[in-house]
């Protein structure tokens, strides 16, 4: 087991502050967990694993798969729908499109499901990681793989980075109802008051005879900025590899 113990790290989570200044409200306590090393890289190619244990992590909303590999070293990895305790897995370029199996973009068919895409080739999957989630290939162009991402927009992605097939586990995971306050407070959410029901020096929807509405003709945030509909998104430089915008 020690193997799989060296898996599992402590580490201290600043729960939505920076140098001990809230920068992110309502977040806070939690119970205390272990961070699971995933290996988002997917780097050990071309040597076959074996699901050894479906297990729960309490950092992400997708459950993770312990894999035993053929030379006997356990890594994590996000579970992938379809997939039980047995199977086999592999990452490597001719590997069998199969959910679980990683392989470079320009090696999946068109009309594929993938997940845990790799922006940058070689830095690991850092998009499609929520459970359920699923981005399609929809169209191969110069270099490039057009994704459609769970959000509806469409993205070109170089096509030798490195993408896992299948959707990801836990669609369901919406559904889920928490039933109580106090399982919030384990997750690390703390409680949020209405601006509508706070003094008008606290929030500038506060303040009125009674209950009262926002009383302005565009919601706002504490500090006065526009919200419930104004676009945050910043405009990056990577902006030219988006092909469609996000559904609406």
């Amino acid at each position: 087991m020690t193997s799989i113990k060296r898996l599992k790290i402590g580490y201290k989570r600043r729960l939505g502050r920076s140098q001990g200044q809230i920068t992110s409200r309502h977040k806070g306590g939690g119970a205390k967990r272990l961070y699971r090393l995933v290996d988002f890289k997917r780097d050990k190619r071309g040597i076959g694993a074996k699901i050894e244990a479906v297990e729960y992590d309490p950092n992400r909303s997708a459950s993770l798969a312990r894999l035993l590999y053929a030379d006997g070293e356990r890594r994590y990895i996000l579970l992938p729908a379809g997939v039980k305790v047995g199977d086999g897995l592999l990452a490597a370029e001719n590997a069998p499109i199969k959910a679980g199996n990683a392989l470079p973009l320009h090696k999946i068919p068109v009309g594929t499901e993938v997940h845990n895409v790799e922006l940058m080739k070689g830095r690991g999957a850092q998009m499609v990681r929520t459970a359920g989630s699923a981005a399609v290939v929809s169209a191969r162009e110069g270099g490039y793989v057009h994704l459609k991402m769970p959000s509806g927009e469409v993205r070109r992605i170089l096509e030798d980075n490195w993408a896992t097939v299948g959707r990801l586990s836990g669609e369901g995971r919406k559904l889920r109802k928490l039933g109580k306050a106090g399982l919030k407070r384990h997750l690390g959410v703390r409680p949020t008051v209405r601006g509508v029901a706070q003094h008008p020096g606290s929030h500038p929807h506060g303040g009125g005879e009674g209950r009262s509405g926002i009383g302005m003709s565009s919601p706002k945030t504490p500090w006065g900025k526009p919200t419930l509909g104004k676009k945050t998104r910043k405009r990056l430089h990577t902006g030219k590899y988006i092909v469609k915008g996000r559904n609406r």
